[in-house]
């Protein structure tokens, strides 16, 4: 990380939703499919599936914060998936879809919890949240057929059924920060 090109680690539950928003989104450097936060060192899809590694699903974002918050960022997260489902996002059950929030300095700790105490008290969710927001352990990128998955199969059902929605919403809600 940069002082230019800082990192923020996210986890929304599967990373190719995720990644699909977060690839048209203005400011946005790089999005790279990930695990973080587990026990096993460099560890496969399939052992991640299993729900034994510890592992979150995430999006490891580079961003250039003359073009985009950092607060923008975690606002477009809360938007795309659910922040009240504990280990779990729609379909997609385990500890491996948890929602988390992984900073990479201090700062953007903080940030992280004023966006959260905010939305508690908004009263935008019925539930609580359940991001966890801890320091980013443990990184290991994801297998490339993971990478860029939703632009290489747009077809594909799960993309079609869960990614393109987030997809569109994100477009409709934050229109000012889309590429497209």
């Amino acid at each position: 990380m940069s002082a230019q090109h800082p990192t923020i680690t996210l986890g929304g539950g599967c990373f190719w939703c995720t990644e699909a928003v977060y690839v048209k989104v203005k400011g946005i450097v790089d999005v790279e499919s990930g695990y973080c936060n587990g026990h096993v060192q460099r560890p496969s899809y399939e052992q991640v599936c299993t729900g034994q590694t510890g592992h979150a699903e995430v999006v490891k974002l580079v961003f250039d914060p003359a073009q985009i918050s950092l607060r923008d960022i975690l606002e477009i997260f809360f938007v795309i998936h659910d922040p009240t489902t504990l280990n779990a996002q729609g379909h997609d059950h385990g500890t491996q879809y948890r929602s988390g929030i992984y900073f990479a300095d201090l700062d953007q700790q903080q940030v992280a919890l004023e966006v959260i105490a905010e939305l508690q008290t908004s009263g935008v969710y019925r539930r609580p949240i359940v991001t966890e927001v801890l320091p980013l352990r443990n990184y290991w990128p994801a297998e490339a057929y993971h990478q860029d998955y939703f632009a290489r199969n747009p077809y594909q059902g799960y993309c079609l059924a869960v990614a393109a929605p987030k997809v569109a919403k994100f477009k409709s809600t934050f229109a000012r920060l889309a590429l497209d």
